[in-house]
């Protein structure tokens, strides 16, 4: 008898043990991102900059569990079930793929989503739940009159956007909406796949356009540099939607610094973790700040020049 209970209370006491070292009270943030490229990945780094800067310390305070999808989406379905299974303590989803993958998986659940680099919050039908986040709606109109400084005799623009992102379908709108305001008319292709995008930018190539604007569209700006290879040989300039556009060798840019919004990301989420604040009350934030970056190298192998105009406010950035 004596055995049995010494033997039962050693079986209690190792289990408490195991249970006690393995158990960990620190927060998990499980972080979706729907591909690398590096946009999308200044935003994460951002994000847990913004979480420092909080005054959290990550392994103390945090500790992240990073997935990304390689842009596929039956893989971003895994990654936000695995995470809600998981019960993470908060989820956060770079991208518009990866986000509302998140909220579907988080039906039911109590765990708060935060979301970033989504132009439209409310068409990816994010704006309401135990949801919040930050938008990188692009500055349009500052993108057409850069254009028309730029190519004071342009007439078209072509884009290439993902018929299947919210983000694009929205920003492609704007685009079509606002262009005759700047003599322009927009040539818009849209497209299923990344597979799908140099083929697309083949035929705005062959429809004669004068220039491409770009959008933060991930099938797109995943392929980047292979669209550049085909317009710098057809000497068709290239504007990009933010600053890694333009250091891989977009001309220029009225765009936004995707480091800061995630930054930006990361203080919403610190209130979360820390108790000061739901995400159910706190509103999306769209990001406010752009500047126009330039590539100098990139002008002049297409034989292009700043005017003083631009030059006097642009941020010229070195090609990647």
């Amino acid at each position: 008898m004596k055995k049995t209970l010494f033997t039962l209370l050693t079986l209690f006491l190792l289990t408490a043990f195991m249970t006690g070292c393995s158990g960990d009270s620190t927060p998990k943030i499980g972080i979706s991102q729907y591909g690398e490229h590096a946009s999308l990945d200044n935003c994460r780094e951002g994000f847990i900059q913004g979480l420092i800067d909080s005054g959290l310390t990550e392994g103390e305070d945090f500790t992240i569990d990073y997935q990304n999808s390689g842009f596929d989406n039956a893989i971003n379905t895994q990654i936000a079930q695995t995470f809600a299974s998981n019960n993470v303590d908060l989820m956060v989803g770079i991208s518009t793929p990866s986000a509302t993958a998140l909220y579907a998986a988080t039906e039911g659940k109590d765990i708060p989503l935060v979301f970033t680099a989504i132009t439209d919050p409310v068409e990816a039908k994010l704006d309401s739940g135990n949801v919040t986040g930050t938008s990188d709606k692009l500055p349009v109109d500052a993108q057409l009159e850069l254009i028309r400084e730029m190519q004071p005799n342009a007439t078209t623009i072509g884009i290439i956007y993902t018929t299947s992102e919210p983000n694009s379908i929205s920003a492609i709108a704007e685009y079509q909406a606002k262009a005759p305001e700047y003599g322009f008319t927009i040539d818009a292709i849209g497209v299923t796949q990344q597979s799908e995008v140099t083929l697309a930018a083949d035929t705005l190539i062959s429809h004669n356009v004068d220039a491409f604007s770009n959008l933060t569209d991930n099938n797109v700006v995943g392929v980047l540099p292979s669209v550049l290879d085909k317009t710098n040989d057809a000497s068709i300039p290239v504007y990009g939607s933010e600053i890694e556009q333009v250091k891989i060798g977009c001309v220029a840019a009225a765009g936004i610094d995707y480091f800061k919004l995630g930054i930006q990301t990361g203080e919403m989420a610190a209130k979360i973790l820390s108790g000061q604040a739901k995400a159910t009350d706190i509103p999306y934030e769209t990001i406010q700040e752009y500047s126009i970056y330039t590539n100098t190298k990139a002008l002049a192998e297409l034989g292009m020049t700043l005017r003083p105009s631009i030059e006097e406010k642009a941020v010229p950035v070195t090609l990647d």
